[in-house]
């Protein structure tokens, strides 16, 4: 229970901009006030001292002196000490007024004594409170001394009663008789107590309510900026959520409204700027689908003739063979990127459904790897399969999911340059998972956030002569976004790259971990066996360290 107000004042001291000046100016306020406060009352206390101090020496040293007299001038006592120091304590008491403004304390002067044992006191003063350093000084040297004390009352056993208070003590003489005698005045510092405790408890009224008033000036100071500038986030945060119509209202000609019409010259800039992408975006879209299903048409015609040459190439010489063979490839590569063309024109038009089934990844792995088989003999790569010695089962559209798992084995065989790729297949109580790893150029720093981008080609002038439209990759990621999954990539220049795909085991159910790490680990999954760990969504697709690419 406890611990809560903290973390609700950390929570606010760390989304109130309000909050953490006012508490700024509070604490270096109270800080600062706290440090006047004390050289004030320390200057105050050193001051009412210093006076009394000086008073009492002064009223000590007159009744030193009335002492001395009244022992000259008394005639010789005949009833013993104790008569005479009566008499003198007396007298000298007699001028402390009501209530005493000081208590008087007379004493033989013993010598080697730091204590006092037969001497009389005014009232009911503990002959304890004259300190044993005072004794000593006004026993072994002539004048008046002095010193602080502490003044005990014996009839009183609270220590709290006991008070602060100045010593001052002096040797008189007793004439004829060589007896020597020492008189101490003690005044106590009750008022100046008083009046410190009166000064304090003004000072620390004083401090509250100048706190109270600095923290609501800082308040209302810091409201004055803050509350435009909250303007200003919640409008930044609906322009965002493509509000673009919303404005600041803005009022007089100081910084703040500079600020809010400048603020408002941007969004209106942006809004300009995302209305010309938008429709250049649109005008683009359109135009990729109407020239999609106006090149169908001719290229039916050209692919019916190209069909009639190609099946009678045998009747004509080498050159012209040759040419048909080359004409049907051609044919072949435009009609896939036709088809990816309209492919794309339908994810664009918002008209791209599943048909959602129950399959087996493992089953649709292999099927995948056995049809690009041929192309993995032809480059020279060593294919392999790895999955768990049960089904893979998930719901989803099998055409597009073979499609995403065919775009990224024909990838790695046709552009990572490796020797060999391995295709991994693993499923959990939540999701499923098929990635495909190879060993070969990898991808550079920042590759593998733009991958998936349309037309995007990390090395222009190979993909020139080596194919690919620069659909396929973002074809892929249509389609695992279509099914509410993942489709993400890791590279590393000189140490291969691995692409994953990560599905949602029942249609509709949020992704939260994949049962395949995105950065490989040492590839020692074997056939029957669950392969990889549990890991948790990177926040990125990519990125240029492979170490902070998912989990």
């Amino acid at each position: 229970m406890a611990a809560w107000p903290v973390r609700a004042l950390i929570q606010l001291w760390r989304v109130s901009l309000q909050a953490r000046v006012v508490i700024s100016t509070l604490v270096l306020g109270t800080v600062v006030l706290a440090f006047t406060a004390f050289l004030l009352l320390d200057q105050i206390s050193e001051g009412l001292v210093e006076s009394k101090r000086q008073t009492s020496l002064a009223q000590a040293q007159a009744g030193f002196l009335d002492a001395q007299a009244q022992l000259d001038a008394a005639p010789e006592p005949r009833a013993g000490p104790g008569q005479l120091l009566d008499g003198l304590l007396q007298s000298l008491e007699s001028g402390s007024g009501t209530p005493h403004a000081y208590e008087v304390v007379v004493a033989p002067v013993l010598a080697e004594s730091s204590t006092i044992s037969a001497g009389r006191a005014s009232a009911s003063v503990d002959l304890a409170s004259v300190p044993e350093d005072l004794i000593a000084d006004v026993r072994d040297q002539p004048g008046a001394w002095w010193t602080y004390t502490r003044l005990i009352y014996d009839n009183v056993q609270a220590p709290s009663q006991d008070s602060a208070a100045i010593a001052v003590g002096s040797q008189v003489e007793v004439p004829g008789t060589g007896d020597d005698y020492a008189v101490y005045y003690l005044f106590p510092l009750d008022e100046q107590q008083r009046a410190l405790g009166l000064v304090g408890r003004a000072v620390l009224t004083a401090g509250l309510v100048l706190m109270t008033l600095v923290a609501g000036v800082a308040w209302l100071v810091t409201r004055q900026v803050v509350t435009p500038v909250r303007l200003a986030r919640r409008i930044a945060e609906r322009l965002a959520a493509g509000r673009l119509q919303e404005r600041m209202q803005v009022r007089g000609d100081d910084d703040i409204a500079r600020l809010g019409r400048s603020f408002n010259q941007m969004a209106t800039s942006l809004q300009r700027q995302i209305r010309q992408l938008e429709e250049l975006s649109r005008l683009q879209r359109r135009f990729v689908s109407d020239v999609s299903h106006e090149l169908r048409t001719p290229l039916t015609t050209v692919r019916m003739a190209a069909d009639v040459l190609h099946d009678a190439r045998g009747e004509f010489d080498g050159t012209t063979a040759r040419s048909a063979e080359l004409l049907q490839n051609e044919l072949d590569r435009f009609e896939s990127l036709l088809a990816e063309l309209l492919e794309i024109s339908r994810f664009d038009a918002g008209a791209a459904r599943l048909e959602l089934q129950q399959l087996d990844l493992v089953e649709t792995a292999q099927r995948v790897c056995a049809a690009l088989r041929p192309l993995a003999d032809r480059a020279g790569v060593t294919m392999s399969l790895r999955y768990p010695g049960r089904p893979v089962r998930v719901e989803a559209d099998p055409r597009r999911v073979d499609r995403i798992v065919r775009n990224l084995l024909s990838n790695a065989l046709a552009h990572a340059h490796t020797d060999r790729v391995e295709v991994l297949v693993a499923g959990d109580d939540q999701a499923v998972a098929v990635a495909v790893r190879d060993h070969g150029i990898g991808l550079r720093p920042g590759d593998a956030a733009m991958v998936f981008n349309r037309f995007w080609r990390a090395d222009p002038a190979r993909t020139r002569t080596g194919g690919g439209t620069g659909l396929g990759l973002a074809i892929a990621m249509e389609d695992a976004q279509l099914h509410g999954g993942w489709l993400q990539a890791w590279g590393e220049v000189g140490s291969g790259s691995q692409f994953r795909l990560t599905l949602p085991r029942r249609a509709g159910d949020d992704l939260r971990r994949s049962p395949l790490p995105l950065v490989p680990d040492d590839l020692a999954g074997l056939v029957g066996e669950p392969y990889g760990r549990v890991s948790e969504p990177p926040a990125t697709v990519g990125g240029s360290d492979p170490r902070k690419i998912g989990t």
